[in-house]
């Protein structure tokens, strides 16, 4: 064990957008920035932020999506470009948390927020639109760097940030 203490870089919410890229369908909330206030978290959702494709993201076991500050430094080296915190549509960034070695059930307390990792974020196309990579979906499953959804288990009203 490293000794490392966890943080929360930033907690990030949707600019929602109706994107120009090939391939896109109807509005995206992938687009998200951090902001400076607490956020809560209720109803499997995390406040103020926006999912527009409500059949294949968010609910219960996907209320937040987590990604790790070194992570993204990988893909900045990778692509060669600079990335922003939000720009793989977490709700958290964090560092000093091994997302890609998260157990499904592990807890994780954020704030006054416990979240149970419930999955590894599979990638879609909107994905690879929003960052304009050719075949960044095959290139993000294969690197093995995938984040974390995380549900609310005690789906009470929680907040971090």
């Amino acid at each position: 064990m490293s000794g490392r203490v966890a943080s929360l870089i930033s907690v990030n919410l949707a600019r929602v957008r109706t994107p120009g890229w090939k391939q896109a369908v109807g509005r995206t909330g992938i687009d998200k920035r951090p902001v400076a206030h607490r956020v809560r978290l209720a109803n499997d959702q995390v406040d103020g932020d926006a999912v527009c494709d409500v059949e294949h993201h968010g609910g219960h076991d996907q209320a937040v999506y987590a990604y790790a500050t070194e992570d993204a430094a990988w893909w900045a080296r990778e692509l060669d470009r600079l990335v922003q915190p939000g720009q793989f549509g977490e709700n958290l960034t964090t560092e000093g948390l091994d997302q890609t070695g998260a157990v499904i059930g592990e807890r994780w307390a954020i704030g006054s927020a416990v979240l149970e990792v419930s999955s590894p974020r599979i990638p879609c196309r909107t994905l690879a639109g929003f960052w304009e990579v050719p075949h960044m979906i095959r290139h993000f499953t294969q690197a093995g760097r995938p984040g974390a959804y995380l549900a609310d288990r005690h789906r009470g009203r929680r907040g971090y940030g």
